[in-house]
């Protein structure tokens, strides 16, 4: 083989090899939609740590207790909101049983001192994005009728079966983006299709 052959050679590995780059992929879409997502894609960030383990395992899968009566504002709002601690001290003052557990102690003792109860956020998305819960759960759980757990759990997962909440879905650009492409039935009585925004400045500010 000569020179110029071995020019053209390496010439045309390094081709390919810049061409392959440049077809992949900017993001990682973070698995199907409503999959539940392992630590992997770089996306689901560190376990989060609150000033009490708040079981929600207890709260919404024991007690049954719906999302929205803690998140109230999740239903009418873009945020979904963390409930005021007068909120968790009037159910806990009429449960007297469980007054003497450690992490009901800790919620007395901020009460007591009143201090508000520095939760940590878990979902926490760029400043750049702008996501909107009234939208989806006006949709989904109150038009489509669709159990609260299944559409708070679509991004959340299924917090009702932990105790403080962790993140398990990507929540990246393109798992958003999947999402919206799916075709949504508009009810149960209208066979129609509709699919979600793809506009950049609905979500991007």
């Amino acid at each position: 083989m000569n020179i110029k052959k071995i020019e053209l050679f390496f010439f045309g590995i390094l081709f390919s090899m810049l061409a392959q780059l440049g077809h992949a992929e900017a993001f990682h879409p973070g698995g199907a939609p409503g999959t539940q997502t392992i630590d992997g894609y770089n996306a689901l960030g560190p376990k989060v740590e609150q000033p009490i383990e708040f079981p929600h395992y207890t709260h919404a899968n024991v007690m049954k207790i719906n999302c929205m009566y803690c998140h109230t504002y999740a239903r009418r709002s873009a945020v979904s909101g963390i409930p005021r601690l007068d909120k968790c001290i009037g159910c806990h003052k009429m449960i007297p049983e469980v007054r003497d557990r450690p992490r009901i102690k800790k919620l007395f003792w901020y009460w007591d001192n009143h201090i508000s109860i520095p939760w940590k956020k878990v979902h926490d998305l760029p400043d750049f994005v702008r996501f909107n819960h009234e939208r989806h759960i006006q949709r989904f759980y109150f038009q489509d009728k669709r159990p609260v757990r299944e559409v708070c759990g679509y991004c959340h997962g299924d917090v009702a079966n932990m105790t403080t909440a962790r993140r398990v879905k990507a929540i990246s650009m393109g798992w958003c983006i999947d999402c919206h492409k799916k075709d949504h039935q508009i009810s149960k009585v209208n066979l129609k299709t509709t699919n979600g925004p793809n506009d950049c400045w609905m979500c991007h500010k």
